[in-house]
């Protein structure tokens, strides 16, 4: 099967953002043909004029409409879209050069009607950035699933940069209305229908975050909120890994409250592990300062995660969901 792609953005009150991406679109080395299918998510700062100045240079379709969540504005332009296969990106990435040949060369080679790759932090990222994308990517923090190594198990792409045929689609009907976690959702109803997933990890994305540590939090906190749900919708993929950043975060106080009582052995084992991810992301950026703030972030998403998968398993009203 010849394979054309369409490149699905859902974007919300981003229009910088957008510029940026559809540049780094124009600069791909590969020489495929593709679409570009954007679509306004009820925006109040629409991105139809950033849009307008790449339509000589990019084949672009927009469209505008209500707002509804990225999961169903990444329905909608599939279901306009002209190709065959869909890029799912979210507004905020920036594409390497290669990015696309990647893909292409990789489906030719060994295809699957799903794929996900990695994402990163440019050099010119802002320390804090660079931060946020250590404390999601790093072996000592996520363990890697976001793809920063292989052999985690079946690969769960993630809807900032991920795959999906035309046939996956239709078949499964695209994503659930879930707030968060949608996309390892449509991943799990993918596998249940059939379709194969892989991760491509050449085919990062620069994955340029605009949160402050409170908007991380938040971010984490809903991400944790979705992985109760899910376990429950899909109980065949529980893992005793999930319950980690919670296991986290209670150890930690409980190290503090210790402390106060003269038992210093847990917090030293805190202090120990938040040292290596200093001194790694501090390697790993060459910066000091990204290593501190690199602290910072982790615990931030620890907590945020943690808080949120706790919340969610006692206390949550959806467990039909």
């Amino acid at each position: 099967m010849k394979l054309n792609f369409s490149i699905i953005i859902p974007v919300y009150n981003r229009p910088q953002e957008i510029e940026e991406l559809l540049y780094s679109l124009i600069r791909q080395e590969a020489t495929l043909n593709f679409e570009v299918v954007i679509v306004e998510d009820g925006s109040s700062e629409t991105c139809q004029h950033i849009v307008e100045k790449y339509k000589s240079k990019l084949s672009l379709q927009y469209f505008f409409k209500e707002n509804s969540g990225p999961g169903a504005s990444r329905n909608y332009g599939m279901e306009r879209a002209k190709g065959n296969y869909f890029i799912i990106l979210d507004s905020d990435v920036i594409l390497p050069e290669h990015y696309m040949s990647v893909v292409s060369s990789q489906l030719e080679e060994k295809f699957t009607d799903g794929f996900g790759g990695p994402d990163a932090a440019h050099k010119d990222f802002t320390p804090l950035q660079k931060a946020i994308n250590y404390a999601m990517t790093s072996l000592l923090t996520t363990g890697g699933i976001r793809g920063k190594k292989k052999g985690v198990g079946k690969f769960q792409p993630r809807s900032f940069n991920m795959g999906i045929s035309k046939t996956a689609f239709q078949r499964t009907n695209g994503f659930s209305d879930m707030r968060a976690g949608e996309d390892i959702d449509f991943t799990f109803r993918m596998w249940e229908a059939g379709f194969e997933t892989q991760l491509i990890a050449k085919a990062f994305v620069y994955h340029k975050r605009r949160n402050t540590i409170g908007s991380f939090f938040k971010q984490t906190f809903a991400f944790g909120t979705a992985r109760p749900i899910l376990n429950r919708k899909y109980p065949e993929t529980r893992k005793l890994t999930y319950w980690f950043p919670s296991l986290f975060a209670l150890g930690f106080d409980l190290s503090i409250l210790l402390l106060f009582f003269g038992h210093w052995y847990l917090i030293a084992f805190f202090a120990v592990y938040l040292t290596a991810i200093f001194a790694d992301a501090t390697v790993e950026n060459k910066s000091i300062r990204v290593g501190f703030l690199s602290v910072v972030t982790s615990l931030t998403q620890f907590f945020g995660y943690g808080l949120g998968f706790l919340e969610s398993l006692l206390f949550s009203k959806t467990k039909g969901v």
